[in-house]
């Protein structure tokens, strides 16, 4: 990890600032329909949206729709103008050349977590969607919640279904202009589906669909909460705001941090948010080294940010690493032996605790 002065790194952040604002000023914005179960009406309220922004005078075009929709959905549709899609074999593709030469305000695409067919344009749906942004184009999307990147194991920890991850986190994060989540009553629409016998819907598959609501909800804040950070940075603040945990685990070469690890990535996943590390440079004894390297291991298998601490004071390096990166919790491990942490240990977790204002510290004893 390279250490500058704020002051040397002060115009590139504002370069990067100006570059995003001029960017955002030419794209479309995108709203994202999020669903967490099938049959909660994500489609009717994105075609009923198009409607009614028709009905306001906006130019609007659907241009991509599923299979089969109900009557009601289907009476909203045939209220708006379609763009055809583009016949690939016996699978279709979004028109890309079509709608960038019709040029519509906002475009209607059902079904963002798509993988598009051998001799489209672009390889996902998502990617397209980029394409009509960066052109100035709105879109309004839908989203079922288990398409989502990094919640395709805990969606299917909750239904036991396996749904491949298309859709990559990073893209909501940084095009989603307004999410909505479709609140519909989906315990009726899972029981029309024959959720159970007699298409009532048992305690289980109730609480089933809580945790999924949940998750979709944390979803939705975590968007927000990425737009807070922009437009903090934007106004010059880093503090760290929002709903996503932030985790720090701090790892020493002679203690092994299994526990730290999995605990931080299970906070981390609980609220849509992210897990660093970070260690000190410097010499490994061969007693040490294994413990070190299984740390190493399990951080980058539980997908952590890794960063290495280079500078003489390694609690002014944590902490600058952490409001850097807007950390909410810093993990560290304690124990009576020595490290390559300075050795004075209990003074350091004293200066790091006192330090650490706005952000929780927690020590694991060896």
């Amino acid at each position: 990890m390279t250490n500058e002065p704020s002051e040397r790194s002060r115009p590139e952040q504002l370069l990067a600032q100006v570059e995003r604002e001029e960017r955002r000023l030419r794209q479309g914005r995108l709203k994202v329909f999020l669903g967490y179960a099938s049959g909660v009406g994500k489609s009717f309220q994105m075609f009923d949206e198009g409607r009614r922004r028709r009905e306001r005078g906006e130019d609007v075009v659907v241009c991509a729709t599923q299979a089969y929709y109900t009557p009601e959905v289907d009476s909203v549709l045939r209220q708006l103008e379609s763009i055809p899609a583009l016949k690939l074999g016996e699978m279709e593709s979004i028109d890309i050349p079509a709608i960038l030469a019709r040029r519509p305000q906002v475009a209607l695409i059902d079904g963002l977590a798509y993988e598009n067919p051998p001799g489209s344009l672009n390889r996902h749906r998502w990617e397209d969607v980029e394409q009509l942004l960066d052109a100035g184009i709105s879109v309004v999307t839908t989203l079922n919640l288990q398409y989502l990147e990094k919640l395709c194991d805990q969606v299917e920890r909750i239904t036991g279904k396996c749904t491949p991850c298309i859709l990559p986190r990073g893209f909501l994060d940084r095009s989603a202009d307004d999410i909505v989540v479709v609140d519909a009553p989906a315990l009726e629409s899972l029981a029309r589906g024959g959720a159970s016998a007699g298409g009532s819907v048992s305690l289980e598959e109730e609480h089933k669909l809580s945790q999924l609501r949940e998750l979709a909800l944390l979803v939705a804040a975590a968007v927000v909460d990425h737009q807070l950070e922009n437009c903090l940075r934007s106004h010059g603040m880093g503090e760290s705001w929002g709903v996503q945990e932030r985790i720090l685990v701090c790892l020493a070469p002679h203690f092994d941090a299994t526990r730290m690890l999995e605990s931080g990535r299970r906070n981390a996943d609980r609220f849509n948010g992210e897990l660093y590390v970070t260690y000190t440079k410097g010499s490994v004894s061969r007693e040490n080294r294994q413990i070190f390297q299984q740390n190493l291991d399990l951080a980058a298998r539980l997908g952590s940010h890794a960063e290495m601490l280079e500078g003489r004071d390694e609690v002014d390096e944590v902490l600058e690493l952490a409001r850097r990166k807007g950390i909410t919790q810093i993990f560290i491990g304690d124990s009576a032996r020595q490290s390559a942490w300075p050795r004075v240990r209990n003074n350091l977790l004293d200066r790091l605790i006192r330090s650490a204002e706005g952000i929780d510290v927690i020590v694991y004893p060896r």
